[in-house]
């Protein structure tokens, strides 16, 4: 699938698909098949495959051909099933035009074209349209982490804090199954925050290898400032992304603590039930033997001294499990 746009009125708007490819300042391509690869070798851009732009050497992710510079990163977004995952996407940046070459769909992508002229720089050249699209995906990851934050808070909140438990009026820890839903929002988020910190990675390689070749640009002085500031906006996400990691190996420790302290309380339940009735059994077993010479059971007394002490002995254990603040 093919998208060509062109600068009209400081705005860019989509071209009709019959329109002359030599007119568009911006060429999305969607998972290009051949006949749009072999449109675009006609204007002499290489279209990368999917197989060279999930190479991961830096040789192959960044460089420049036919004057053309070739950056690769890797972005979050939307598969064609739905799936989310992070997959490579290409810019391929010449005086006249930006090319960028995609096999998902990353929202940047899609939101750009309504607000390019919003940018810093607006959309009127090739470079100020990459770096306003650099300049929304870097907002959109920024976002990303932010949600995950929030995500995190309520996730903490929910293990920390005591909840009503039924209807009984009781308070306590999360339940188990909360606790081990906790850890399922936990994990998808640290997922989403690694896909993240691999697309500022990826992203902070493009610009310091832009920046290197600025130079030759009519705009260098109006660019290079633009691109510090987001190479400073990316080094910040990827510190803020650091800080969200160790906010979810607290939040883990923390649940699987407290799923360990729920299957403690179960334990000690046992535990306490067990020693309840093993004076009980104890007795119970002594006087079910049936030897001989054994004086109670000819006694009338007999039977109820023997209930009396199991009754005695299993009050006594509870009483003293009490005293020692261990129920």
């Amino acid at each position: 699938m093919l998208y060509a746009y062109a600068t009209r009125n400081g705005r860019i708007v989509r071209l009709d698909r019959d329109a002359d490819l030599n007119q568009a300042e911006w060429i999305d391509l969607i998972k290009p098949d051949d006949e749009e690869i072999a449109l675009l070798r006609t204007m002499g851009v290489d279209v990368p495959t999917l197989a060279d732009m999930e190479e991961i050497e830096i040789s192959n992710r960044l460089y420049r051909e036919n004057g053309m510079d070739y950056m690769t990163a890797v972005l979050p977004g939307e598969r064609a099933d739905g799936v989310r995952a992070a997959m490579p996407v290409s810019f391929i940046l010449s005086n006249q035009r930006l090319v960028t070459v995609r096999h998902h769909s990353p929202r940047p992508f899609l939101t750009f074209p309504e607000r390019a002229e919003r940018s810093t720089l607006g959309c009127g050249t090739a470079d100020r349209l990459f770096l306003g699209l650099i300049e929304e995906i870097i907002a959109r990851l920024a976002d990303i982490l932010e949600g995950s934050g929030r995500v995190l808070d309520e996730t903490s909140a929910g293990v920390f804090e005591a909840r009503t438990s039924g209807g009984n009026g009781k308070t306590g820890r999360g339940s188990a199954d909360q606790l081990r839903q906790a850890l399922s929002i936990v994990g998808r988020e640290a997922e989403l925050m690694a896909r993240v910190r691999l697309g500022l990675l990826t992203v902070e390689r493009i610009l310091a290898f832009y920046i290197s070749v600025i130079d030759e640009r009519s705009e260098s002085g109006k660019l290079r400032p633009v691109i510090k500031g987001q190479l400073r906006d990316v080094q910040a996400l990827e510190v803020h992304a650091d800080f969200l990691s160790s906010r979810v190996s607290l939040t883990v420790d923390t649940t699987l603590g407290m799923i360990n302290l729920e299957q403690n309380n179960t334990v000690r339940l046992l535990s306490v039930v067990a020693a309840l009735f093993l004076p009980p059994t104890l007795i119970a077993s002594i006087y079910g033997m049936n030897f001989t010479n054994m004086p109670e059971l000819d006694k009338p007394w007999g039977y109820p001294l023997a209930l009396g002490m199991m009754l005695g002995t299993a009050v006594g254990i509870w009483l003293f499990l009490r005293w020692k603040n261990w129920l």
